[in-house]
């Protein structure tokens, strides 16, 4: 098995985002701003450990800060290594629509 990608990177954050509830907590995080584990899970069908988990995920592709205020742990979204993961997907994107062009164009005049 493959060492853990490293946090920030394309391939960690498309990692962190292959789960439906991660991507849901991202969700709830970027509607609210910050929040905490309690927060996140009152807004989501799964319990509040299943968020605390997720949210260590999400950290450890450093998607998220985490900020102790108090007694409360407040999470927030790092949307840096987001925007670097759809720039990564716009350039696949483009390179695949030069691919199928020339073989659209192959196809028609060759």
């Amino acid at each position: 098995m493959s060492p853990d990608p490293a946090p920030g990177t394309v391939a960690a954050v498309f990692v962190a985002l292959a789960d439906r509830s991660r991507r849901q907590v991202i969700g709830v995080l970027a509607a609210r701003g910050t929040a905490t584990a309690t927060a996140v899970a009152e807004e989501l069908a799964i319990t509040r450990q299943a968020v605390t988990k997720h949210l260590a995920t999400l950290s450890d592709a450093g998607l998220v800060d985490a900020r102790r205020a108090g007694r409360e742990v407040r999470y927030q979204l790092r949307p840096a290594p987001l925007r670097l993961a759809a720039r990564w997907l716009d350039t696949a994107a483009g390179a695949w629509d030069d691919r199928l062009a020339a073989v659209k164009n192959a196809a028609e005049h060759g």
